[in-house]
């Protein structure tokens, strides 16, 4: 009897430690776990960052034309901090309107501030970036370079592929007229930099949408 009696205390023994255990175990899953405490920085997962690449925009407005708007407009941007990396602006078919091709350099939160802020300019009637729109763009260059008898010849060969113009020739420097987009009138000016540039007109960019 004293064994039964034994056998059985040592049953309730183990069933107690068993359901101490469980309730161990229980509490152990229950208690929120930091499985990244501890770890190296290195080994810890990163977050997605925005990639924000800075860029030119092409922006095109549309605006009353009436005397300081370009003042107000090149104010904006003095005041924000934002560059302008060219300007150009000319009369529309409507003589009351007039076209503005703005490039500015910044990413894409930038530029979106800078739309806005000429939103609010009572004269600017349309803000429209258009640099990832098909559009076509152009710019006028006017380039003086030193060309003396044995230079002129690979001028003239340059004139020829770039399909420029000769506007203007001294004994010492020809002024070569080149129009076309960013890209063809700096390759352009790579190439007769050897020969020596004398001075440097460039008009900006001018752009419009393509169709419609």
């Amino acid at each position: 009897m004293m064994e039964k009696d034994k056998k059985a205390s040592a049953e309730q023994g183990l069933s107690g430690q068993s359901t101490e255990h469980n309730q161990e175990n229980h509490l152990m899953l229950s208690t929120p776990i930091a499985p990244l405490e501890g770890l190296p920085r290195d080994m810890l997962p990163k977050r997605k960052q925005e990639k924000t690449e800075e860029r030119l925009h092409v922006l095109s407005l549309l605006v009353e034309n009436k005397p300081g708007v370009l003042a107000r407009i090149s104010n904006l941007f003095a005041g924000k901090g934002y560059n302008i990396e060219s300007l150009c602006v000319g009369e529309t078919h409507d003589p009351k309107f007039s076209r503005m091709t703005i490039v500015t350099r910044g990413d894409s939160r930038v530029v979106e501030q800078i739309e806005k802020q000429l939103r609010k300019i009572i004269e600017v009637v349309k803000v429209s970036n258009i640099t990832d729109v098909p559009h076509v763009e152009r710019e006028l260059l006017l380039v003086k370079v030193s060309a003396m008898k044995e230079d002129r010849s690979e001028l003239m060969r340059l004139v020829e592929i770039f399909r420029a113009k000769i506007v203007d020739v001294t004994l010492k420097t020809i002024t070569v007229e080149i129009t076309g987009d960013k890209d063809k009138i700096d390759a352009f000016l790579n190439l007769v930099k050897p020969l020596g540039i004398k001075d440097i007109v460039r008009t900006g960019i001018a752009a419009i949408k393509r169709g419609e």
